[in-house]
């Protein structure tokens, strides 16, 4: 039975991230990703004010609505 040769997946052209955002979020750079088509939101916090910026949705521990709550409460408080 002939097999056919099939490509190195872990060769794909894109170097691993050697870097980790706040978010958890690997720094990476691909180099055939043009951040400036359409289909790419390079800014996505552009619109957004800073108050809607506060929340930390990064929590696992809570829920949206526990991460929403817990912010309006801290803001109560200052």
């Amino acid at each position: 039975m002939a097999t056919k040769k099939t490509d190195d997946v872990t060769d794909n052209g894109v170097d691993a991230a050697e870097a980790v955002d706040t978010s958890g979020a690997p720094q990476q750079i691909v180099p055939d990703v043009d951040m400036k088509h359409p289909a790419v939101d390079a800014d996505p916090r552009a619109g957004t004010s800073a108050e809607q910026n506060k929340i930390d949705f990064n929590d696992p521990t809570l829920t949206s609505s526990e991460a929403v709550e817990k912010n309006l409460k801290e803001q109560a408080k200052g």
